[in-house]
């Protein structure tokens, strides 16, 4: 049987919505709804929806940003997560090599050597050479922020990666080429990712099973496959029919 990484159970989020006057009655907005699932190490899990159905909110949950309802159980000590702005993600006073060497400095279990290493090694793994480490972000183009944004992420190996809307800020060319690394670290790494996008189709590549949510509930799941071709539910039809996949 295999082994789950992460499980979510009757999980709900709200916050207060501002006053506009002082003697207003502050009103709770619901923004998750009761979600249940699990993912299992190894998986591609991939999270659809509109903007707005809720999906940066429980990867915010996950991470434990942000106060919940419910249960979540994490096999991994520290989940990370990539965003969708490379740009915004990284210090921009900071040198490549010191961003990815801060994890691995307040983590306190490295000499200067072995995370100098250690920081070479990960920009090798993502495909970029060690002269980055010397780089600004503004240095850099998209596609090589977010390679620095994925190496930052898996400085202590996490196990398990968020990975919210991560190529939508790129270009096609950039984008596919993103897409393919995803795909190296998860099978060189036994890396499990939770793929939130609104891209059908690259969900459709890059994942094994997908979660479709609508107004902060899931309302469909399973695998890919299985939810494409023969989903039950409407509004998975009319994700599928916007995106130009004819089921």
């Amino acid at each position: 049987m295999a082994e789950k990484i992460l499980e979510v159970s009757n999980l709900s989020v709200s916050y207060q919505e501002r006053r506009k006057t002082p003697f207003e009655k502050k009103k709770s907005i619901q923004i998750l709804k009761e979600l249940t699932f699990s993912m299992e190490r190894g998986e591609i899990l991939g999270l659809v929806g509109e903007s707005g159905s809720g999906k940066t909110t429980l990867a915010r949950a996950i991470l434990g940003m942000i106060p919940y309802e419910g249960e979540i159980v994490k096999a991994v000590s520290s989940p990370q997560m990539v965003f969708q702005d490379p740009y915004g993600s990284l210090n921009p006073a900071r040198r490549v090599g010191w961003i990815l060497e801060e994890p691995l400095r307040l983590r306190g279990k490295m000499d200067a050597p072995q995370r100098k290493e250690r920081v070479v090694s990960m920009l090798q793994r993502v495909g970029l050479d060690e002269k980055f480490a010397d780089r600004y972000p503004r240095e850099l183009s998209g596609g090589q922020r977010q390679r620095v944004c994925i190496a930052a992420a898996l400085m202590l190996e996490p196990g398990l990666l968020i990975a919210d809307e991560p190529v939508s800020a790129l270009d096609v060319t950039i984008q596919a080429q993103i897409l393919e690394l995803f795909e190296r670290i998860h099978s060189e790494m036994n890396l499990s990712v939770l793929f939130i996008s609104h891209d059908l189709r690259v969900v459709y590549q890059m994942c094994d099973r997908v979660l479709i949510m609508k107004g902060g509930q899931i309302v469909e799941s399973g695998p890919v496959e299985e939810v494409y071709f023969h989903h039950r539910h409407e509004y998975t039809g009319s994700l599928l029919s916007a995106a130009g996949i004819v089921v």
